[in-house]
Parts: C-alpha cells; structure tokens; sequence
C-alpha cells in the first residue's frame, strides 16, 4: 500500500509549501509576500556568474580605447570580473537573508536601504580589487584617479540598483492585479454556479418538503438536514475541499432529488480506497454541480429509470473521474439540444484557476449514453 500524505497534513500551517494542489492563487500570494522575488531562486549561482562575465567582457570591450595591450585588457576584465562578482553575489544572499525583515517596512525604505547596500558594496569591492592590483603591480597608484573609479562605480551601482527596484516594483504591481482578477473571476463563478443552482433546486425542494411534511415528517426531517447540509457548503465561499467532503455533498444533493425522483434515479460509485480519497483535492461543488445538470437535462425528462455510474481514479498524478449515464430507451432526447446543454465551461474553468490548464471537463453525447470526464493534475507525493 502506498504511503500517502494527507490532505490535511499537506494544507495545515506548517507544511503550506507541500500543497498538492496547483492552485495559482496560491502561487502567486508566495510570490506577492514582497515586492522583491528570491534572488537566489531567480537564477542559480553559477548562471549570476555567467551573467557577470558578459557584462564585465562587454565593460572592458566599452574601455579597450584606453587599453594599450592584450595584457592591460585582461588585468582590466578581471578587475572588472572580480569586483562585481564581489558586488553582486554577497549582496544577494544578504538581501534574500534579510528578506523576513524587509516585508514589515514600506518599499521607499527597503529600497533605500538596498541601493545603500549595493553602494557600499560597490565601494568596498572596488578600493579591494584595485589595492590589491597595486599591490601586485598590475595597477599603478592614482589617488585621484582611484577616488574618481569608487565614486563613479558607486554612483553607477545605485542607479542599476534603482532600476531594478523599479523593474520589481512594477512586477510586484501586475503580479499583485493578476491575482485580484483571479479572485473576481473565481468569485464571479462560484456566485453565477450558485445563482443557476438555487433558483429551480430551491423551489423543488421546497414543493418536496411541504409534501412530506404531512405525509412523512420523519422523512421530511431528513430531507433537511440534507439541505442545511448542502447550502451550507454552497455558501460558505471554500473553493477547494477534500474528495471526500465533495463526494458528501453530492450524496446530500442526490438523496434531496432522490425524494423527489422517486425510483428514477440510481447512482453506483467505483472510488478509490479510502487513504488515497482521504488525500484528494476537488474545487468545491465541481462533481456536484455536473450531477445537476445531468439529473436536469436527463432524468427529468423521463419516467423510466436512470443509471448514473461514476468512476474515480487517480493514476500517475491526474485525477480522472468518468460519468457514465444510460440514456432512457422509450423517451425521445433529441441528442442536438442534449449536446448543448451539457457544457461545464464554468467547472472546467474553476478547475483550470487551482490545478493549472491541462484540467478540463469533456462531455460526449452518444444515441444511448451521455460520458462526461472531469480531468485535472494532483500530485500524489509519498511520504
């Protein structure tokens, strides 16, 4: 049996950054924690030193005027070299290591203390190198000229210094309205699901109750905590839950329709064992909301009984679960209107904003059965 990781283990506050779900909500509130990214992660050590490199070849080619042998071109580039590799690659690490401490101040003083940072360090590593190169004899000592080269390379380091700030200010700022849009936008869905859902499922329900309540109050009792059970999750505003609250709601919303539908309706379900559901995702009311369209656009439609067969699997870290349904055999569905109505544009694009584009909803309508699938990535990572 494999070792999963569960759901509540991968989502809990101390272990935020094992999600299992490709949610890019969440991938982005990481990268909106603070106005300047990881530096170290934006490029790996050795990839900043390539960087460094060109940019010092291209420095000393700018000079090579001034140079007046190959030997006095290369004593210039590895000064050039060497100083800003001294410049830049502390300065980064200290950056990222004082991140932490950076996200309580405003970005006017972060900035201004990072540009002072890279200024100094510009001015260290410069009067370092070029002692050094007299030291050696490479350089011959100018104090005037020596004094010029800190100012001027400091001067020039605070202003490369400036535009980066502004580079990731103004990321920060796209990055920060692209996560607002995705929260309208899956806000905007989860309200016009729920604004389909309420209207014709609210007034059946309530014709259902107001029979049973004469009749059978024990079982209109039932009937409502089903309801309470199933609004509730409807408008509690979670957007991903667990595989196995979402398979609850669904009995909830079939045993409320089953009232109703009387012998019409038979579900089967073939799902996974429970410690690998126990460590699966689901957008909420995803699988739910295309029941509900299946029991509108079918079994209402006819008095024979409906087979609803549902599959769930989860294989090489994709989820896949298959909904087959048997059209009735004497009730006319006309296939063309049927294939019209059973679209999942607003599920299939639900799950593409928290498990990444590949996800989708397909639907095929056949002259004897309907099979939809419902495809999205989760990893499924052992312990």
């Amino acid at each position: 049996m494999k070792n999963w990781r569960s759901y509540r283990y991968k989502t809990s506050q101390e272990n935020k950054n094992s999600s299992i779900a490709n949610d890019e909500v969440a991938l982005l509130a990481t990268r909106l924690e603070f106005f300047i990214p990881k530096l170290m992660e934006i490029m790996r050590p050795w990839q900043w030193l390539t960087y460094i490199f060109f940019w010092s070849l291209f420095l000393t080619v700018m000079e090579r005027h001034s140079l007046a042998t190959w030997s006095d071109f290369m004593i210039q580039f590895v000064r050039s070299f060497t100083q800003n590799t001294l410049t830049v690659i502390p300065s980064l690490y200290l950056v990222d290591y004082l991140r932490p401490a950076f996200k309580n101040a405003s970005i006017l003083s972060v900035s201004m203390r990072i540009v002072l940072l890279l200024m100094f360090a510009a001015a260290v590593s410069m009067a370092l190198v070029t002692l050094s190169m007299i030291n050696f004899g490479w350089l011959t000592y100018d104090s005037r000229t020596f004094v010029l080269n800190i100012v001027l390379n400091t001067v020039l380091s605070g202003g490369f210094t400036t535009v980066f700030l502004l580079y990731f200010l103004r990321s920060y700022r796209e990055l920060n309205a692209l996560k607002l849009s995705f929260e309208y936008k899956l806000t905007a869905q989860n309200d016009l699901i729920k604004a389909r859902t309420a209207p014709h499922f609210f007034f059946n329900t309530i014709n259902t109750l107001v029979s049973l309540i004469e009749s059978n109050p024990p079982k209109a009792a039932d009937l409502l905590q089903h309801v309470s059970a199933l609004f509730r999750a409807s408008f509690s505003g979670t957007r991903e839950i667990s595989f196995e609250e979402e398979i609850d709601l669904c009995e909830h919303y079939l045993a409320i329709e089953s009232s109703r539908l009387a012998d019409k309706l038979e579900v089967n379900w073939k799902l996974p064992e429970e410690d690998i559901m126990y460590d699966m995702v689901i957008t909420a009311l995803t699988l739910q909301s295309v029941l509900e369209k299946i029991l509108l656009n079918v079994v209402e439609l006819t008095t024979e009984t409906i087979c609803i067969n549902i599959e769930v699997t989860w294989e090489q870290h994709r989820v896949k679960i298959m909904i087959d349904v048997a059209l009735p055999k004497k009730t006319l569905i006309i296939n063309h209107d049927l294939r019209q109505h059973m679209n999942f544009y607003i599920q299939a694009d639900r799950l593409r904003a928290h498990f990444g584009q590949s996800a989708d909803i397909q639907s095929s309508v056949a002259s004897t059965q309907i099979i939809t699938i419902i495809d999205y990535p989760l990893q499924d990572v052992g312990l």
